[in-house]
């Protein structure tokens, strides 16, 4: 996975700015952007999975293909979430 970069302007708090600035320090980053991404790193999979997982996409097209042999109308929002949140756990 490639990785690309997006400028970006923020307007943070100070304390943020602080926590930003000790971060930088720690781990002897050129720039505060550089911490920004190592704590994104370390708690951004909580809110977000970095990448989709094949596992997960095989399944969702093996079970499209079982709903065309079998004919049945498509999943509602609901259900399909619900089966999205059975193949995390």
């Amino acid at each position: 996975m490639l990785d690309k970069t997006v400028n970006v302007n923020l307007k943070i708090s100070n304390y943020s700015n602080r926590v930003l600035g000790v971060v930088k320090e720690k781990y002897g980053y050129k720039d505060k952007s550089q911490a920004l991404n190592r704590i994104l790193d370390i708690y951004g999979d909580e809110f977000v999975d970095k990448e989709t997982k094949e596992e997960i996409i095989l399944e969702v097209i093996d079970e499209v293909n079982k709903l065309k042999k079998q004919k049945i109308k498509p999943m509602s929002k609901k259900d399909l979430n619900n089966f999205f949140e059975s193949v995390r756990e």
